[in-house]
């Protein structure tokens, strides 16, 4: 009997436990070194500008602004993606442009409102 209740609490946590774990931008954690598409680059933008809109630490106004520019450009520690949003109904002025960075197999490194 006890086996067959260590081997169901055993089956119930590995079934579980990706569940438990999920966030969101999680389907975009890449390993290797290969370059992702820009398409999956800006899907991942996209889900970590919604991840902080919903958060509270950006303005709700951002929810329907979408990827103006993605390009590959040299970060500290070299080649990294850029993602542009700007927001033209920005209050705050110096908040209209936002970027995102993310490194270039797509795996999310920062996001502020200066280049």
């Amino acid at each position: 009997m006890k086996k067959i209740i260590f081997f169901s609490l055993t089956l119930s946590t590995v079934l579980w436990t990706s569940i438990v774990f999920a966030s969101v931008g999680g389907s975009c954690h890449f390993h290797g070194n290969k370059s992702a598409a820009d398409a999956t680059v800006s899907g991942c933008a996209v889900q970590r500008k919604d991840a902080l809109v919903k958060s509270g630490k950006l303005d709700a106004s951002w929810s329907a602004v979408k990827p103006e520019k993605i390009e590959a450009v040299e970060g500290k520690n070299g080649k990294e993606w850029r993602v542009t949003f700007k927001d033209a109904a920005a209050k705050d002025k110096t908040k209209e442009t936002l970027y995102m960075f993310f490194t270039l197999p797509g795996n999310f490194i920062a996001a502020n409102f200066t280049d």
